[in-house]
């Protein structure tokens, strides 16, 4: 708008100096034209009133006195030339009498002796000053041409450039308000345009797959705005229906993948029980004086192996449905070292900045998250590992109690430290890879944090964070 403000106020001054230029022109045309035929009347009436027989010749005489007094009511110089352009008398107050007197050009001689009127209009510029010298044919009482009458007029500037400095100056002062209007405009205009575009570039950053999504309601938006809210909200509708699909889709797959692992975590201890019995139904002897040895063999295998399918069992059941919490006000310093009591490895040390620090927890839940991080670092150093430790730490920082589990094993590889808080993820042969899953959860319904620091081959520290609520 500001440019196109500015394109037009250009034009405007361009035409509007043109058409100025173009009227003192016609003025000056049309004002010549008055004085030539007024001059010319006042010329022949001296000619028809003069004694002065009418030949070329006795023009110096007839107008010796009346041309001064022409070129005084009328404002004008005035030049009679004879037919051959030489100067025969003129208004001038003083000619210098010597060769150089004024002729008219030979080529502008030929033009008004071809022309039809008798009469041309020359155009000249002196000094940065234009002239229109007027020459025609001036007629004796039968028409018969006597000389050449030509009057010199200067166009005057002054009055024009007046003009057009004034309008300039209007101009100017109306441009000025106009663009600060055009400037303020614009700001509105753009204004409301982004404004509807900032609300649908927010929108947009918060789109996100798992959440639901807004649509954007606006009354008095353009075509173009409407547009494209339109198909922003179709998009939101579609991407609800994709979410739809694709949370009953992952679901699917968890259960499948659930149920996977189920399958193979019971069916491993399956196996011997099936063996066991085989070879227990195949050797079965009534008269053996073993059969009772034998027979408490069996059994204890086959409770062993359902043991295992048990501990299964509650294993994915803690993990799909963890239990409510049973908060009390206790001493989380206490509670830690009790945790570590349950542990024969005399290589784990134990140390607290305080002998209490209160909060507010499931006491079964801490021992839970403790056990677990303890028993990982313990099977995180080789057996073969001639130096094992592994540091126990208890502090209050920030309103939080944290508790730090460090030991000098094997560590995290690198491309394992992604998934170590995936479910059914393990790097152990043994186990089914919940362990750091289920205290992850336990610690996040607390609005704690789990984070860890591990370099491959000194080992590992996990830094469990609780927020200090009374």
């Amino acid at each position: 708008m500001i440019f196109l403000t500015l394109i037009a106020s250009l034009l405007i001054a361009a035409v509007s100096i043109y058409q100025f230029r173009k009227e003192a022109r016609e003025y000056h045309q049309d004002r010549l034209e008055r004085k030539e035929v007024a001059i010319t009347e006042h010329i022949n009436y001296v000619l028809q009133t003069t004694t002065y027989p009418l030949t070329t010749e006795n023009i110096p005489l007839i107008f010796k006195e009346k041309i001064f007094e022409l070129a005084d009511i009328h404002t004008m110089e005035i030049n009679f030339f004879d037919l051959r352009g030489n100067l025969l008398i003129s208004s001038k107050p003083v000619f210098k009498v010597d060769k150089d007197k004024p002729k008219i050009n030979p080529s502008t001689l030929k033009i008004i002796q071809s022309s039809l009127e008798k009469r041309y209009i020359e155009f000249t510029n002196i000094e940065s000053r234009t002239f229109r010298s007027s020459f025609s044919y001036l007629k004796d009482t039968k028409f018969k041409p006597l000389g050449i009458l030509n009057l010199p007029y200067e166009e005057k500037r002054e009055f024009y450039d007046n003009d057009v400095q004034n309008f300039l100056i209007r101009f100017g002062q109306v441009y000025i308000i106009m663009f600060l209007i055009s400037i303020i405009l614009s700001y509105f205009l753009s204004s409301y345009i982004t404004k509807s575009l900032k609300i649908i570039s927010d929108r947009l950053e918060e789109t996100q797959l798992n959440h639901l999504n807004e649509k954007i309601v606006i009354e008095d938006g353009s075509k173009e705005i409407n547009l494209l809210i339109k198909s922003y909200n179709n998009m939101v509708d579609k991407l609800e229906e994709s979410a739809t699909v694709l949370a009953q889709s992952e679901r699917e797959q968890a259960w499948r993948e659930m149920a996977k692992q189920v399958a193979h975590e019971i069916k491993n201890p399956l196996t011997p029980m099936r063996l066991t019995v085989q070879s227990f139904q195949r050797k079965f002897d009534p008269n053996n004086p073993d059969i009772t040895k034998k027979l408490d063999d069996y059994t204890k295998t086959i409770l062993q192996q359902i043991d295992t399918m048990s501990s299964v069992a509650s294993a994915f059941s803690n993990f799909a449905t963890m239990p409510a919490q049973q908060n009390e006000t206790l001493n989380v310093v206490h509670i830690v070292k009790m945790a570590l009591e349950i542990f024969n490895e005399d290589y784990i040390q134990f140390s607290a900045l305080e002998d209490e620090i209160i909060a507010k927890l499931d006491r079964t839940q801490l021992i839970r998250v403790i056990t677990n991080l303890v028993k990982n670092a313990t099977q995180s150093i080789p057996e073969e590992q001639e130096h094992k430790v592994i540091f126990v730490k208890v502090f209050r920082e920030n309103n939080q109690v944290k508790i730090a589990v460090k030991d000098n094993g094997k560590g995290i590889s690198p491309q394992n430290t992604v998934r170590i808080f995936e479910p059914k993820f393990t790097t152990k042969s043994s186990g089914m890879g919940l362990g750091l899953a289920i205290i992850k959860n336990i610690i996040e319904n607390y609005h704690g944090t789990i984070t860890f620091e591990s370099e491959p081959g000194k080992g590992t520290e996990f830094l469990v964070s609780f927020p200090i609520t009374k």
